[in-house]
């Protein structure tokens, strides 16, 4: 058996841009947590389709998150 034998490639979020932030504990580029990016080798494809389908929820509530904080320490900073 070959690499090219393998059947398809797992699906993946991945973006190619690997940072994860700070405050949510997130990849800022695909939403998940360093215990999924870890994990995402071993997973069934019905994991990983899991929990992608939360991602984009995710990343858009953790940039609101990150926005208010902004907003909250520009008004204490007046």
């Amino acid at each position: 058996m070959t690499l090219l034998d393998a059947g398809p490639a797992p699906s993946t979020p991945c973006i190619q841009i690997c940072v994860v932030d700070p405050r949510s504990a997130l990849c800022i580029g695909c939403g998940r947590t360093v215990k999924e990016i870890a994990a995402w080798g071993a997973l069934d494809e019905a994991s990983r389709l899991e929990i992608m389908a939360g991602l984009q929820a995710r990343l858009v509530a953790a940039r609101s998150r990150k926005q208010r904080g902004r907003r909250l320490e520009a008004q204490e900073g007046s």
